[in-house]
């Protein structure tokens, strides 16, 4: 089974359907590859890095571009086991990302420096979850 590492066009047609001037939060959960697998002719090709080595340099190099367009990571943690769902689901990160607004989202992705440094996410990532929420209050109980 192929990963999915990228939205189908589906997909993304349909989060631009979405309300694009409300905050949104955007689940991240990210299995890294063992070994980053770049593309010849990238100057990381080759290095031997892993997934994490090549993922935290698509943080580093892209953080400017997030916080440009107003975004934060608000929540950040190791997943250490599934408790309810497939035992085989494994994920080495998850982290919240919030953006003032989907229209925010829209100009980081399509940024032009983003989508040259995005190459470190596409070679560090072996299956992900984008997954967007509405922030709302919560209340004293689940599901309020």
């Amino acid at each position: 089974m192929t990963g999915s590492v990228d939205p189908l066009r589906e997909q993304f047609d349909a989060f631009k359907a979405l309300p694009r001037d409300t905050p949104i939060q955007m689940l991240n959960l990210i299995r890294l590859k063992p070994l980053a697998d770049y593309p010849e002719g990238h100057p990381d090709h080759g290095k031997g890095l892993s997934g994490l080595d090549a993922y935290r340099a698509y943080g580093r190099t892209t953080a400017h571009i997030f916080a440009r367009v107003g975004g934060r990571q608000v929540w950040v943690g190791r997943p250490e086991g599934v408790v309810t769902g497939p035992a085989d689901e494994r994920w080495d990160l998850a982290f919240i990302a919030e953006y003032p607004h989907a229209g925010a989202f829209l100009a980081m992705v399509t940024d032009p420096e983003y989508r040259a440094l995005v190459q470190h996410r596409s070679a560090a990532v072996e299956d992900s979850r984008l997954i967007r929420f509405a922030p709302v209050t919560p209340g004293e109980g689940f599901g309020e």
